[in-house]
């Protein structure tokens, strides 16, 4: 048994069992990979995946429990290079940090220039995405910090704390009828064509729900995981927009007008997660801290050790 081979499990597991996949994702051969695969059944006795002919198509009952396994002794192989990195080198290193556009644009700018003060030698790297494949990234050991709205309470593999709290707001073109509005209804807003967040992304959940408790049809006619993209195609007046708060700049964005509304949708809750289990390195605590004063690395072991799951909140 190898750790080439134990990769290989869980990475065909990740690439829904695509040999092809898993040997290009490995930089390896697919005989090399079905090699690896017979090999490691054969000194275990036991099938580890379902066959059809050539074909795997799921995990047999053992392949199941070798599966937590492996992902077990593969992340604790991270947490000892992790472990040897931090103390050969404390204050120099990468940290990934897995976050949407919103949060990279407008909530972390300034946590960001704050931290790389005190740790100049220290490497940041910001992977974008939807939240789902922010929360994979995490899971899968690519990133070390997972900051979303969705999702990541959700999540069994990371343990999550709420960030900070935030509202939609609406934004229009200086010309519009509802430009110097103070309020608006929610009938009022459906009265236009509505420019908002794809499906999945920042709070769109609560937008969607407040117009189907109204008894609303929006016409949603662009989408977009962007708010500077809304505003864009808010401000050529293909629509009335409905973005987080957060992402209307009134020097910047001179052109619009921002309504807020924080009676007619509920409130988001934006999350930091970390994977249960994996070692950070003490900058890594250090940038948590700033974001969430008060949440150290012995609060969260903390909350580890009370069993504290994913979606409960913290209390510093």
């Amino acid at each position: 048994m190898n750790f080439q081979q134990l990769r290989i499990v869980r990475e065909t597991v990740r690439q829904d069992f695509n040999l092809t996949t898993v040997a290009n994702t490995l930089f390896t051969s697919q005989p090399g990979v079905s090699k690896h695969i017979k090999d490691l059944e054969d000194e275990l006795g036991i099938e580890i995946f379902v066959r059809r002919g050539k074909r795997l198509l799921g995990l047999t009952e053992p392949g199941k429990e070798l599966l937590a396994v492996v992902e077990r002794i593969l992340l604790d192989a991270q947490n000892v290079r992790h472990i040897a990195d931090h103390f050969s080198s404390r204050e120099s290193g990468n940290l990934v940090i897995a976050t949407t556009h919103t949060q990279a644009r407008y909530a972390l700018p300034e946590v960001i220039k704050a931290f790389k003060s005190e740790y100049p030698r220290v490497h940041l790297l910001l992977h974008q995405g939807s939240p789902k494949e922010i929360a994979e990234l995490v899971v899968a050991g690519e990133a070390d910090i997972a900051i979303a709205t969705e999702s990541l309470a959700n999540a069994t593999e990371l343990v999550s704390f709420p960030y900070y709290s935030w509202h939609h707001a609406v934004v229009v073109p200086a010309s519009h009828p509802l430009a110097e509005r103070r309020e608006v209804s929610l009938a009022e807003i459906a009265d236009y064509p509505i420019v908002t967040y794809h499906e999945g992304f920042t709070g769109r959940a609560n937008i969607d729900r407040a117009f189907v408790d109204a008894g609303l049809v929006p016409d949603i006619v662009l989408s977009a995981i962007d708010a500077d993209v809304i505003k864009t195609y808010v401000g050529i007046g293909l629509g009335v927009g409905i973005v987080a708060a957060m992402a209307y700049d009134p020097e910047r964005d001179q052109d619009l007008r921002r309504i807020d509304v924080p009676g007619l949708f509920a409130p988001n809750t934006t999350r930091l997660a970390i994977r249960r289990g994996a070692y950070l390195r003490s900058f890594a605590y250090a940038l948590i801290d700033k974001l969430i004063p008060g949440l150290t690395e012995q609060k969260i072991a903390e909350a580890l050790r009370n069993e504290t799951l994913g979606g409960s909140d913290f209390v510093i």
